[in-house]
């Protein structure tokens, strides 16, 4: 009987990493599991059931099969590439794809027979999949989904309640729980007009209707008493509508008006944190220091300063008919707009009862936050989040949400399915919190809203839009529709039978076999009966669950120190205690959520100790640790466990998997998927990773006394491991920084064989001192002889450093890149932008040889806080920091002195200096200028706006020149080039 898995063998990366992307590209037509409610870090769903099916397929499953049933119907590849090449040629593919989007496919009751009749021939009966870190919830939705006994965990109660939203309750109840849920948030709603209608006055309907309320936080000069409006900018709108200031110096208070072009909007009056007073008579700076000690002390306030509004218009059809439409418009405040009095009495009068009854949040931010920037501005309590009026709003719906509840119960109705839909009534309150706070943004170029959470952190507004909560189809309205859409479409994907199916689909060659008796219904699972148990404790302790019954664990881990989801997920959980805590108390008896349980790298649990960031990464390590031993516990002897990663910092790859190997497992396989949508504001214009990783681990077998190996015995082995796999990777379309982390998992598969690896010679001491800053400052104790998965990453990056050098280049030369032009060259093609982080640049220089804080820092890059900036020729020169022109130092110095001699008087300029050093014959010269060509960004009329990179940008232009001019029979035309030609030759074959 085989015991290999499909995924230790196959996986189609490329379809999958395509899926992945598709599911997200279109933040209008997302899947429901990612609109239900905020949550941090959601893995898509086609990854995710792709590690749970292939995790539990024999490694000969019918791979055509695999396809059918994650939903590919196609080759999602050669769609983009169909997409790429329309784009190129303005000629529309009416669609590509040819099939919808693969998770919302639902495998039929054939396919669910088909795994499970796989999965005995595993010896597998009813296979069951955990996760105990399951936060949203989209490894055990797709588990669900497949027909699978489903086993759920997360220490957060906010995950647990989501999950039970968006796994159990659509299983369980179907559509009935989004009808109850209509008709209770109706009840909700209408009670709601009646208690806060008041402070939201409409004064010009019907014809124009107020939206949004655009406020500025205000503090006071202290130079001229002045009440100075902070912003960063006054932009309402990309077509330059916005605001100018008026500032009165008599009552010292500003008044706004409108405008229509950017060049009469007022400057901003913040940057980086400190202000600029905008009264003519003073216009003095205002320290950041003052401005926190001022909102600190209680005295930061806010002023309205504009108003978005819609307005009824009647236009004149082509035929004459009258149609009427709504236009968007601004308009600055007037006293009529001023309520603050009113909201103060209403306040006051709700508030001894609110505090009575706990509707309203009482609890601190803790002072130990990672991310301590509410307190730094004024805001100690989770509800100064929001400002008086939103307040006001949301403790009502509390209120009414208390009363509805006590009727239900008082009536004798508050059975499961009434508990459900008051769930999910407070889960949609929470997203009107989430875009209704003093956290909440105007997104001036859309001319929308943007959500207190479109960032990991909680970063300070100056500026806030504040939405209507009461206006038809906006505010109360539209969540409370947000959320019965999801309903209906979560009950779609998990129980097309129930009357969410599509209709019309396609007969499989499965359904069809099993139409003429080949397969047995009867051994694919009902939905209704199915096990789904999802828990709420630390992920160490799933006493739940009995040793060796596991066949399958699928996790997505914490990410290491990237998200901190205990005190994000405060800001909803102490509203959620006293809405969702009423009708499920068992999720929300704690303050506020467990943070000292969470397996997160937080320094702010070290803060005042030293090397507080290194205590956190091995805090992180241990705690990770004592999870997967847990895993190993619940696991069966043969069973398999997946993880799914996504991070590029080396110091949370070696925690991770020095947890894994301690736990007791070996890693077998591993994978990397492009999960990250083009548009993604986590990295969009950013050096971010796009890839997650899978990582296949089975439990490690004993280890013979006499089976002694030392790392410079495996060390080639690894080395050959990541020479075998790069080019299939690069091939599936991993690029860049996701490049050197797809290299991470085939060497950490063989250094996992082998460990634990002792060195035959110690660690050289000066690259030991280096390995982590704040390591040396701490003074950990380190054993110089112990291999670590840090040397395993750091022979993966050799590796692809060398296999990346060797594309860049086609000269049939023995000239290597000297290492700083080599580090540079490697920055551009593995970040592709001029910023990244210092971790990140560190972990390269190791790779290629330089001391980044000698050769790079202060000549080619400078610091900023915990990134790096390259510089391009014009900033090195201006500042001094370029070394020779003849390339004694680093060709890159010579090629920066030909750029900038280029940009200021010309190609043959510079080819003179070029001839004068003696370069224009130098294979290293030639070698570099080709390097370069193919990795620094072309300007912007080329592809698209360059942006930060413009700068660098006239260092191509510059550079290319130059080869045409004087090189073009030695270096060909850089390959960015050429595609650009090319589609503009298909544009003009086009037109």
């Amino acid at each position: 009987m085989t015991t290999s898995r499909l995924i230790e063998h196959w996986l189609p990366i490329a379809a999958l990493g395509e899926e992945s992307v598709r599911e997200r590209r279109s933040m209008t037509a997302l899947p429901p599991t990612y609109y239900l409610h905020v949550w941090w870090a959601r893995r898509p769903l086609v990854a995710s059931r792709a590690a749970v099916l292939a995790s539990l397929l024999p490694a000969d499953a019918d791979q055509d099969q695999f396809m059918r049933v994650m939903g590919i119907h196609g080759d999602p590849v050669r769609a983009q590439k169909l997409i790429e090449n329309a784009r190129r040629t303005g000629n529309r593919v009416l669609d590509p794809y040819g099939y919808p989007r693969a998770f919302a496919y639902q495998p039929s009751l054939s396919e669910r027979s088909w795994i499970i009749q796989e999965a005995t021939r595993l010896g597998l009966s009813a296979p069951s999949v955990l996760d105990p870190t399951a936060g949203g919830g989209s490894i055990p939705f797709e588990a669900v989904r497949l027909g699978l006994p489903t086993y759920a965990n997360d220490l957060n109660p906010v995950a647990v309640l989501i999950e039970r939203a968006t796994i159990d309750w659509p299983v369980r109840l179907g559509s009935s729980a989004r009808t109850r849920f209509k008709a209770i948030a109706a009840q909700l709603r209408s009670r709601i007009e009646d208690r806060i209608g008041e402070v939201f006055p409409q004064r010009s309907l019907p014809d124009q209707i107020d939206l949004t309320y655009l406020w500025a936080r205000t503090i006071t000069c202290p130079h001229c008493d002045g009440l100075v409006p902070l912003s960063p900018n006054w932009k309402l709108a990309g077509d330059g509508t916005g605001v100018r200031l008026k500032p009165d110096t008599t009552t010292r208070r500003c008044g706004f008006e409108i405008v229509a072009k950017a060049k009469d909007q007022s400057e901003g009056t913040v940057a980086r944190g400190d202000g600029l007073c905008p009264f003519p008579d003073c216009g003095r700076p205002i320290d950041g220091d003052y401005i926190k000690a001022e909102a600190q002390a209680g005295r930061m306030g806010e002023q309205l300063y504009a108003i978005v509004y819609k307005r009824r218009v009647l236009k004149t059809t082509k035929t004459g008919r009258k149609k009427e439409s709504w236009e968007r418009g601004y308009r600055a405040p007037t006293a009529e707009d001023e309520v603050s009095e009113l909201i103060a009495e209403r306040l006051a009068e709700k508030m001894p009862l609110w505090e009575a009854n706990d509707d309203i949040p009482s609890e601190r931010v803790p002072p130990t936050i990672n991310d301590d920037r509410p307190i730094q501005y004024g805001m100690p309590l989770w509800r100064d989040l929001f400002s008086p009026r939103q307040l006001l709003g949301h403790v009502t719906a509390v209120e009414v949400y208390r009363e509805l509840l006590e009727e239900e119960r008082a009536a004798g109705r508050l059975d499961e399915l009434t508990r459900a839909a008051f769930g999910y009534l407070a889960l949609s309150l929470d997203k009107l919190r989430d875009y209704n706070s003093r956290m909440a943004r105007w997104h001036s170029n859309r001319e929308v809203m943007v959500n207190t959470f479109d960032r990991h952190d909680f970063a300070f507004k100056w500026s806030y839009a504040e939405m209507a909560p009461l206006i038809a189809g906006l505010g109360f309205d539209w969540a409370i529709e947000q959320t019965a859409k999801c309903i209906g479409e979560l009950v779609a994907l998990v129980r097309p039978e129930a009357g969410g199916g599509k209709k019309g689909r396609k007969t499989s060659e499965l359904d069809q076999r099993m139409g003429e008796g080949l397969f047995v219904a009867e051994s694919a699972p009902s939905y209704a009966a199915q096990t789904i148990e999802l828990s709420c404790k630390s992920g160490d302790a799933l006493d739940h669950i009995g040793d060796a019954s596991i066949d399958c664990v699928v996790m997505d881990p914490p990410y290491y120190d990237n998200v901190m989801y205990a005190e994000l997920s405060d800001f909803f959980y102490v509203w959620l205690k006293r809405t969702a805590g009423r009708v499920y108390p068992d999720l929300f008896r704690r303050q506020l959520t467990d943070k000292d349980s969470e397996a997160v790298a937080n320094p702010a649990r070290f803060r005042g100790e030293k090397g507080a960031k290194v205590l956190a990464g091995r805090d992180y390590q241990q705690r990770m640790a004592a999870i997967f031993a847990e895993c190993r516990r619940v696991l069966k002897p043969d069973g398999i466990m997946t993880l799914m990663f996504t991070h590029k910092a080396t110091g949370a790859w070696d925690a991770l998997t020095k947890g894994l190997m301690e736990a007791g497992f070996t890693i077998t396989a591993s994978w990397p998927i492009n999960t990250e949508a083009e548009g993604s504001l986590h990295i969009k214009d950013k050096a971010a990773a796009n890839s997650t990783i899978f990582l296949v681990c089975r439990p490690r077998p004993p280890k013979a006394a006499d089976d002694t190996l030392y790392w410079e015995d495996v060390e080639p082995l690894l080395a050959a491991k990541v020479r075998e796999r790069v080019g299939a990777f690069q091939q599936a379309g991993i690029r860049g920084v996701d490049l050197y982390l797809a290299s991470f998992g085939p060497a950490l598969e063989e250094f996992s064989k082998h460990w634990p690896l002792r060195r035959g010679r110690p660690r050289p001491q000066p690259e030991q001192a280096r390995r982590n800053r704040q390591a040396a400052l701490f003074q950990e104790a380190s054993d110089p002889y112990e291999a670590t998965p840090e040397d395993a990453l750091e022979a993966a990056r050799r590796e692809v450093k060398d296999w990346r050098l060797k594309q860049l280049v086609q000269q049939n030369t023995r000239a290597e890149l000297d290492p700083i032009t080599a580090w540079f060259v490697l920055a551009w093609d593995s970040f592709g932008a001029p910023e990244f982080p210092y971790d990140e640049a560190l972990m390269l220089a190791r790779a290629v040889g330089v001391d980044l804080e000698r050769d790079i820092v202060g000549k080619l890059a400078e610091k900023k806080q915990n990134n790096l900036h390259l510089l391009d020729s014009a900033a090195r020169i201006a500042k001094g920091r370029a070394g020779a022109a003849d390339g004694s130092s680093s060709m890159l110095d010579a090629l920066h002195h030909a750029a900038h001699r280029a940009r200021s008087r010309g190609a043959a300029a510079a080819l003179e200096l070029v001839q004068h050093n003696g370069l224009d014959r130098e294979p290293k010269f030639l070698l570099a200028l080709e390097a370069l060509l193919e990795v620094l960004p072309v300007p912007p009329g080329l592809r698209g706006e360059a942006g930060e990179a413009e700068d660098h940008a006239g260092d191509f232009d510059a550079l290319e020149k130059l080869r045409r001019l004087a090189f073009a029979d030695q270096i060909g035309q850089p390959e960015q080039l050429r595609m650009f030609e090319e589609q503009q030759r298909a544009l003009e074959a086009a037109g």
